[in-house]
């Protein structure tokens, strides 16, 4: 539909694809990269792999981080694991089966060839970090060892207990430290990009506000690179680290980036159940405990009795008697639908009655207790310290909650924008999920992207695009700096009467009532109008104390909730045109009798991107239609 979504994939069978690529990409040699400025922000997995490994290459880098350190990044959540396919435990594990799995698992609505070289690249990936010291477990031979995922029917997933992503980060993060040192990387810490700058229709620099002291700073650079994770705290209460947010992709949309398939968001169907209305976040408990730990709820309806007193007969291991061939290890979305139907029946548990069972009673029984605890120790140390329950004698309790963002700027085989020089890694962009990410996934994305996909295809960018001198005087630096401060000046000028969170709690409530794990027609259209008069109100009754020229966390949530009620409106819309279901875009009007997804594949076989054409005016939407010529679409089963 647009010659803007040209994916740009290599000719060739997809498993030569990447290998053809890499051949015929331009290349800079060694001495010439010193002459190539590239800014890099966010510092999570994505980010801080893609500026060590630029800056190994010779490159200059500027990477940003809006934490005081990069180790706070959000990529340190992250707990069960990461996927290759070495195939160590023998069980028939592939790079083919890797791929297909995540092109099922993503319901048929991701990019083939982008999805390929992913499962591709993805043991390097375990390489590299063994290189780098990361603690993978291992088993008795010292071979490293893997458990499974949701989605899988093999074991291919790398772990270090429950501390994976931590572990990771610490890899990466020491390999940009080299770089560091070496001065091939400057570090900016607390420091938020509030604009992307384009001159010449490329992406030349940023604008960025020092979170300390409130100054905004001009940064020039020969691309830049977004690595800044997703934009799930639209939800307000999610899994997400409360500083994690979308505003730098939100801005590089207004700045001509098209926005893809704004609405894929991954419900996750392992987090403690909220207590009350005052918390600000949710705690994930990690997929890798559904290994080990069945789910169910009691049988009977009301069942108020503790869970160790319901005998084993009045219990429902629900998606063991619903899905036997996967059991408890179903992908996120059927695993978070089925517990929402679950309580929705009146089969709720705890308190709130919005919780199901995970028990690991049987595995203990089976395998004693130590088992269990050299596997998840530090999770079960989390989850009693939150609940003050102790899961080695009584079940969790588990409900799903917002997690991941599976849409994002849209970007070609390259990882590059609709805007020239602008790339997106990681979780801030489209590419790999499609419309569901399988557990375990996420931390090979952002480092494949990091370690192996940016360093060749930024070469070819540089080698193949002619990039005249710019500096920070350049009348479009100047301009964004002045848009950006009087971004900041209006927000603190309306001087109304509620806090941030008052509205950024009201957003989350229209979110997911409306746009959350099954949303409908007239949901969504409620949705739109709801989410229209908050922002009008936003403008107008806001209000913040403190100045623009000091710390003032109001003041950053304040410009971070101003974008997340454009991007509800934006998730909500896209809901509303894609009417099929599909992966955790659930539509009550599309689904099957079994209450699963049901795609229209003749109709939405595509990525939906779109377009900003100004405030309050309506995006474009545009297609790029997505071809499936080695994984057969066929309706998603995991029976």
């Amino acid at each position: 539909m647009s010659t803007k979504l040209d994916a740009k994939i290599p000719e060739g069978p997809i498993q030569q694809k990447w290998d053809n690529y890499k051949f015929h990409a331009k290349l800079i040699n060694p001495a010439n990269r010193r002459k190539f400025n590239v800014i890099v922000v966010g510092t999570g997995l994505g980010g801080a792999s893609a500026a060590a490994s630029l800056a190994e290459l010779g490159y200059n880098v500027e990477a940003f981080c809006i934490q005081d350190s990069p180790r706070r990044a959000h990529s340190i959540s992250a707990q069960g694991g990461i996927n290759a396919a070495k195939n160590y435990p023998a069980d028939g594990d592939s790079v083919w089966r890797l791929f297909y799995d995540t092109v099922k698992g993503g319901d048929y609505r991701s990019r083939e060839a982008n999805v390929y070289r992913l499962a591709q690249v993805a043991n390097s990936i375990i390489d590299q970090c063994v290189g780098q010291g990361v603690p993978f477990a291992r088993d008795y031979g010292g071979t490293l060892s893997n458990r499974s995922f949701g989605g899988a029917q093999v074991s291919r997933t790398f772990y270090a207990r429950g501390q994976t992503g931590q572990q990771l980060l610490l890899g990466a993060y020491s390999a940009m430290m080299r770089q560091v040192n070496k001065k091939k990387v400057k570090l900016h810490v607390r420091k938020e990009m509030v604009d992307l700058v384009i001159v010449g229709g490329k992406a030349r620099g940023i604008i960025t506000r020092d979170l300390i002291t409130g100054k905004l700073e001009r940064h020039v650079a020969h691309a830049v690179v977004l690595a800044t994770g997703g934009y799930g705290n639209t939800y307000y209460l999610s899994s997400n680290a409360m500083a994690s947010n979308g505003s730098a992709v939100w801005k590089a949309y207004k700045r001509g980036a098209f926005f893809a398939n704004p609405c894929f968001t991954q419900i996750h169907p392992t987090c403690i159940p909220r207590s009350g209305e005052y918390q600000s976040k949710l705690t994930l408990m990690s997929e890798s405990l559904r290994n080990d730990g069945r789910v169910w709820v009691p049988k009977k309806v009301g069942d108020n009795r503790a869970p160790n007193d319901i005998p084993e007969e009045e219990r429902d291991y629900y998606l063991e008697r619903i899905y036997p061939s996967f059991g408890n290890l179903v992908p996120r979305d059927v695993a978070s639908r089925n517990a929402k139907f679950q309580c929705d029946a009146g089969k709720g548990v705890g308190p709130t009655k919005e919780a199901v069972y995970l028990d690991f009673a049987a595995t203990i029984k089976r395998d004693g207790e130590e088992s269990i605890r050299a596997k998840y120790g530090n999770l079960f140390d989390m989850y009693e310290r939150i609940t003050d329950e102790n899961p080695y004698k009584s079940p969790m309790r588990i409900y799903p909650a917002v997690h991941y963002t599976m849409g994002g700027i849209w970007v070609d085989y390259e990882l590059m924008s609709t805007v020239e020089g602008l790339f997106v890694l990681g979780e801030a962009n489209f590419s790999d999920h499609g419309a569901n990410r399988l557990g375990a996934s996420a931390l090979m994305q952002g480092l494949a992207d990091g370690y192996f996909v940016i360093p060749t295809t930024i070469g070819n960018y540089f080698g193949s695009t002619k990039l005249g001198a710019v500096d920070a005087s350049d009348k479009a630096f100047t301009e964004a700096e002045a848009e950006s401060k009087a971004r900041f000046d209006k927000l603190l000028s309306i001087n109304g009467t509620k806090t941030v969170s008052d509205f950024h709690k009201r957003l989350g409530g229209i979110m997911w009532d409306n746009v959350g794990m099954a949303r409908d027609e007239q949901g969504l259209k409620r949705a739109l109008a709801e989410i229209s008069k908050l922002r009008e109100e936003f403008w107008k009754d806001l209000k913040i104390i403190g100045g623009a020229d000091q710390i003032n966390l109001e003041l950053e949530r304040a410009n971070r909730v101003a974008d997340f009620l454009e991007m509800g409106e934006l998730m909500a819309r896209d809901a509303l045109e894609r009417k099929e279901s599909c992966g955790g875009h659930f539509r009550l009007e599309s689904q099957t009798e079994e209450n699963e997804a049901k795609r229209d594949d003749e109709n939405f076989t595509h990525v939906a991107a779109w377009e900003y054409n100004g405030d309050n005016k309506a995006p474009t939407r545009h297609k790029e239609e997505l071809k499936f010529e080695n994984v057969k679409l066929t309706q998603r089963s995991y029976k």
